[in-house]
Order: structure tokens, then C-alpha cells, then sequence
């Protein structure tokens, strides 16, 4: 979608109805909603033609998915009072509080998703021509007691072209508007200011910024050129989290949650910032939950980056010893694949900033995957024929890059050297040798009993009950001392920036409210910027496969309410 150059001195010839803020997925899917109700929009952003869908082009496209066909298939037995149970066994919502203060709003929108998830979500994708891979994944399984956080039934439902599989349909459809004369895309201009008008959000002031050529992800210049102001009846801020912005990471993150380590990996792109989130609140919006952040404990530094701080998401199965940075392992039910939040906020709470994944290359073939459009070419590019090799021996090609390029995958016959490795990665001698061999030891009794009463190992054996977790993700149990499975491997785990669950605070219509609770009019937000809906509607904890859905409900509901309140 070509940019559209515009100056102080120039507007769009159309005047626009609603400026979107941000093209990201929830920007996208809130412009095809309003121009498919004929209503003009100006789609706004800071980078280039080149990053259009923004950080949903980078995702492994799963989807959160409940009683789907899919599923059926699997005879998983899921429905939509299972998965809201899940849900707010992981929301953990605050029950009240101050008007705008609590969890009301993020509540009413969680319950929505789930209506959503379970009832119109598939179809209305389907019908735009959206497939999925049929092996539905289990994700976030929880491992605590049933009314905890965790998944009951496996329901992260994989799109077909991964992230850029979900965007095409959207970004067709504004093409579509855009040859009808009902969309004007402006990029390399930076929203600093909304434009007040007796109390009503009436437009965006900001920054032109200078030509960049910089490909999909790669940093690009932020050296204002100009200024711009447009003016619209509304406005939504589609900006997405703050992900990107280490120091405001660190500053809001939750003070009983232990401490985040100065060095972090980035799992977005550099200009997730936050500053769509600070424009709105610089116009009196209410930002809520900020302290609630969704973050993973399983980054390693990407050897190809395009951004800064590149990392990538180990997506493991359950096999893996997962030991803290003193070789202890971590406490049950803090297994891989289990709690992602649980198990950083173990890390953070000791101060560190590593762990480590300790396997051996059989569970490395079988077990491990990346997360990302980029990291999945044969899911990503709908190619059967790379895709089973899914099911055959041994790692896919992206995993296999990194077990051969990537220095913090280490390799070693016997314990005593691969702890010497890990001593040498750190820089400390923090890994005892002689413990390391004692715990892969005890593991490896443990599961020589074909029983055991190691939580994990009995984990991963019931795991291998679920047919794709058999087929593809869960190794069969065996020693890791076993010689035909060697060799043994370490993997030095990082903290990797990722989700905002706190936002912009906002009504059942995507309506952003003051601190007090009342409207602001003519501003709405949509996607990671109002938390996924209301402020906040993941909670404290997230299930996976609700962070793309969530910016297709939140840009699908606010985009169709706004359509009917500008009608009225």
C-alpha cells in the first residue's frame, strides 16, 4: 500500500472520518470494518509501507480457539464454560475498586472473547478465506489445580501462512477501500499529540519523519522532517504495547514480581513503544494495569536479528530439565511449556538474568520449535512438503540454525563439560558439575521406572496421552544419559520482551475512558493499546493464542461500533 505524502500544508482531498493510528492487525481490522461501512479513514503511521501489519506479520499466527472442528477431530472436548473457567482461573481480575479502577471492564471483555472465540471468530475468518493446521497445539497447560491458570484441552489452533496468513484478508480489503476512495494510508508520521476541541478528541498533531528505507522490523530513522495535524470525528489508537522500550519495561513492571534484568532480549520490533499509549494519556485518557505484562522466560538472542535486541521464543515441549542460573531446578509446576509467567517471575524474583533448557538432541528433534512467521517457512509459506519434515527424525531446518549458530546452544558428551560450557558462556562458575550430573541422575531413575513420582516426568508421560503431543511435540521418555540419544545440550535462556496486558482503559465499545470513569469523546483504541480490550482483559495471565484474537475482537468490535455511532 503506497504511502501518501502529506505536509502541514496538504490533507487528504477527502475529509476523513475516523483516523486509525497504528497498522498494525487491530489498526487493520478496525479500518476494514469502517470503510466497509462507507466511512473514510486515515490509517497514521511512524514506519514505512514496508512494516504494514506490524507485529502480527512476525507471529507464529496462533489462534485461541474453543470447540472448533478442528478440535472435534482430535476429540478434544472443549466448550466455551471450560475455556472461561481457564480464563479467569488465569485472570486472577481484581473484584473492584475505584470507578475505572478495577477489573469491570476488562472482565466484560474477556467474557466477550470467549463468546467470540467459541462462536463467530472461525467462521468470519474461514469466510475470507483463513485456514488452519489441523494438529491443534497445547499451550500454557497450566500444571496447577483445576480452577488455576493453564489450558485444560489444547486449543492454540495454528493459522495457515502463520501471521501473514491472518493479515491478507484485511490487508486486501483495504486495497479494495482504498481503489474505492474510502482510505487514505499515510506513513512515516509519528503521532505525539491529540488535538482537544471543547473537551472531544478531534484529531492527531506529530512528526513527519525523514524517508527511511528500512525493511520490515529494521530500526528506521526518527528524524522529524515536518509536522502534520488532521483533523476526524474520532480517533483510535492502534499502537500496540511497549515491548520495545526496556527502560519503561523495567520501570512499571510489578514490584512484587522480582526484578527484570538490565539485559533483555526484544521480542518486537523497535518502534513498540508505547507512545500512542502516552499520546492518549497526554489527552487525559485513563491507563490502567500497567504493572501487568506478558513476557517470556525462553529467549535466545537471534543469530540473523532485523531489530534491536533480536530474540526468539523457544516454543518447547515438556521434556527439558529447566534449571534456574545456580542449577537448581525449577520448582513444580514451572516445567517447560507450562507457565511462562510463573517461571519469570521465579527468575526475576532471584535477580537473575538467564536460565537454561538442559536436553539432549533427541527431545531437541522432537520437542523444540520457534516462534515467528520467519522462524516457520514451511507453515508461513504453505509448503506441505517442508511441512513433514515436522514428523520425521530430527529438527527442522530454523531450529537446526540455531543448534549450529547460535553460542548459546552448547553441546557436550557428559555433565562435567557441559557444565564447564555453561561456566564459560556466563563468565562464572555458578553451575557445579558434580550437582548438574546428581540432578540429570535422579531424573533419569525417575523415568527408568517406566512410573516415577518426578511431577515432570509423569507430566511429560501424560502429555504423550494427547495424539499430537505423540505425534509431534513430546519426545518418547528415555534417560538423558543414554548415549543413542546424545548428545547432552544446554540452552541459555533469556528474558524476551513481548506483550502489554495493561492499556488504554475502554468500554464494551472500545470508548476510552478518564481516570474517573467517564468518556472521553471522539477517542477509542483498540488491540494491545487498551490492553486487549478494557484495560486489560487477559488479567494477571495469559493462555496463548488470545493476543492475535485479541486484536481482531478489539479491532472487529470497536471498528463496527464506531461505524453505527458515526451513523447516528
Amino acid at each position: 500500500m503506497a504511502d501518501t505524502a502529506v505536509s502541514p500544508q496538504h490533507v487528504p482531498q477527502r475529509a476523513t472520518d475516523v483516523i486509525v493510528v497504528g497498522a498494525g492487525l487491530a489498526g487493520l481490522v478496525t479500518a476494514a470494518e469502517l470503510t466497509a461501512a462507507g466511512r473514510h479513514v486515515t490509517l497514521v503511521d511512524a514506519e514505512g509501507p514496508a512494516a504494514l501489519g506490524g507485529q502480527a506479520w512476525w507471529s507464529f499466527g496462533g489462534l485461541f480457539l474453543v470447540d472448533s472442528p478442528e478440535q472435534r477431530r482430535l476429540g478434544i472436548r472443549d466448550s466455551a464454560d471450560l475455556a472461561l473457567a481457564d480464563w479467569l482461573g488465569s485472570a486472577d481480575f481484581d473484584a473492584g475498586g475505584a470507578p475505572g479502577g478495577g477489573d469491570e471492564w476488562s472482565r466484560a471483555w474477556a467474557e466477550g472473547f470467549i463468546d467470540f472465540a467459541a462462536g463467530e471468530m472461525r467462521p468470519w475468518l474461514h469466510a475470507q478465506g483463513v485456514r488452519w493446521f489441523p494438529l491443534v497445539q497445547w499451550a500454557e497447560r497450566g500444571g496447577y489445580l483445576a480452577d488455576g491458570h493453564g489450558n485444560s484441552v489444547p486449543r492454540f489452533h495454528v493459522t495457515w501462512g502463520t501471521g501473514p496468513g491472518i493479515l491478507e484478508p484485511f490487508v486486501r480489503a483495504l486495497l479494495d477501500a482504498r481503489a474505492a476512495g474510502l482510505l487514505t494510508a499515510m506513513f512515516r508520521r509519528r503521532v505525539t499529540g491529540l488535538v482537544l476541541t471543547d473537551g472531544r478528541v478531534t484529531g492527531v498533531r506529530g512528526d513527519v519523519l525523514a524517508a527511511d528505507g528500512a525493511a520490515r522490523g529494521a530500526p528506521s530513522s526518527r528524524e522529524p522532517v515536518g509536522q502534520f495535524e488532521l483533523a476526524a470525528s474520532a480517533v483510535v489508537i492502534a499502537t500496540g504495547g511497549i515491548g520495545a522500550n526496556h527502560d519503561l519495561v523495567r520501570a512499571t513492571w510489578a514490584q512484587d514480581a522480582g526484578r527484570l534484568p538490565q539485559r533483555m532480549l526484544s521480542g518486537v520490533p523497535d518502534h513498540v513503544d508505547g507512545s500512542g499509549i502516552e499520546a492518549a494519556r497526554g489527552a487525559g485518557a485513563a491507563v490502567v494495569h500497567e504493572d501487568r505484562m506478558w513476557h517470556y522466560p525462553e529467549g535466545v538472542t537471534n543469530h540473523s536479528p532485523v531489530w534491536g535486541r533480536h530474540g526468539i521464543r523457544i516454543l518447547p515441549g515438556p521434556s527439558s530439565l529447566w534449571l534456574d542460573a545456580d542449577g537448581h531446578r525449577l520448582p513444580p509446576p514451572l516445567f517447560p511449556g507450562f507457565d511462562s509467567l510463573g517461571a519469570l517471575r521465579h527468575i526475576t524474583g532471584r535477580g537473575d538474568d538467564h536460565s537454561w533448557f538442559v536436553l539432549d538432541k533427541t527431545i531437541l528433534g522432537a520437542e523444540f520449535a520457534l516462534s515467528g512467521s520467519e522462524q516457520n517457512p514451511d507453515l508461513t509459506g504453505k509448503d506441505v512438503g517442508l511441512l513433514l519434515q515436522r514428523v520425521r527424525p530430527g529438527a527442522v531446518g530454523p531450529v537446526e540454525a540455531f543448534a549450529q549458530h547460535s553460542e548459546e546452544f552448547l553441546w557436550a558428551d557428559t555433565p562435567a563439560e557441559l557444565a564447564a560450557r555453561m561456566n564459560t558462556l556466563t563468565g562464572t562458575d555458578r553451575i557445579d558439575p558434580g550437582k548438574l550430573a546428581r540432578t540429570i541422575r535422579e531424573r533419569d531413575r525417575q523415568v527408568r521406572t517406566g512410573l516415577g513420582k518426578d511431577l515432570q516426568v509423569t507430566a511429560t508421560a501424560m502429555a504423550r496421552r494427547y495424539v499430537v503431543d505423540r505425534l509431534i511435540r513430546v519426545a518418547k521418555p528415555h534417560e538423558l544419559l543414554d548415549p543413542a540419544h546424545g548428545p547432552l545440550l544446554a540452552v541459555r535462556l533469556s528474558v524476551l520482551t513481548r506483550k502489554t496486558l495493561g492499556g488504554l482503559l475502554t468500554d464494551t465499545d472500545g470508548q476510552v475512558l478518564r481516570p474517573g470513569g467517564g468518556a472521553l469523546p471522539g477517542l477509542f483504541a483498540v488491540g494491545e493499546a487498551a490492553g486487549f480490550g478494557g484495560g486489560g482483559a487477559h488479567g494477571r495471565r495469559a493462555l496463548e493464542g488470545t493476543f492475535l484474537g485479541g486484536c481482531l475482537f478489539t479491532g472487529r468490535t470497536t471498528g463496527r461500533a464506531l461505524a453505527d455511532q458515526l451513523s447516528g
